[in-house]
């Protein structure tokens, strides 16, 4: 269980590499925090961001269906977006609109 924990987070990040090298220091992402099994998500991550627009943490939940939900809460830990049904190859986009890059 622990070890699919990480392998999921790892991935997650792993994912987000690849789309844009740059994509976790241009949000200003610290404090990685890999999210356990429950009934909701097979695992995820989580992680704190300083961007120009959020600045908050933003949590990507793997989904029993493959895809990832993508929360943004604020430091209030308030919900202020979420996604759902997200494919990672939209991972970066959708974590850019909210920083005001993107139009998604």
């Amino acid at each position: 269980m622990k070890n699919s924990t990480m392998q999921i987070a790892q991935t997650i990040l792993n994912q987000i590499k690849y789309l844009d090298r740059s994509a976790l220091m241009a949000w200003g992402a610290q404090s990685f925090c890999a999210l356990s099994e429950n009934e909701v998500r097979a695992g995820g991550l989580s992680f704190r961001v300083n961007g120009i627009t959020h600045k908050g943490w933003v949590t990507i939940e793997l989904d029993w269906l493959d895809t990832y939900n993508v929360i943004f809460t604020n430091r209030n830990r308030n919900v202020v977006k979420s996604f759902e049904g997200v494919y990672c190859d939209q991972l970066v986009d959708i974590i850019d609109y909210i920083e005001g890059k993107h139009a998604a």
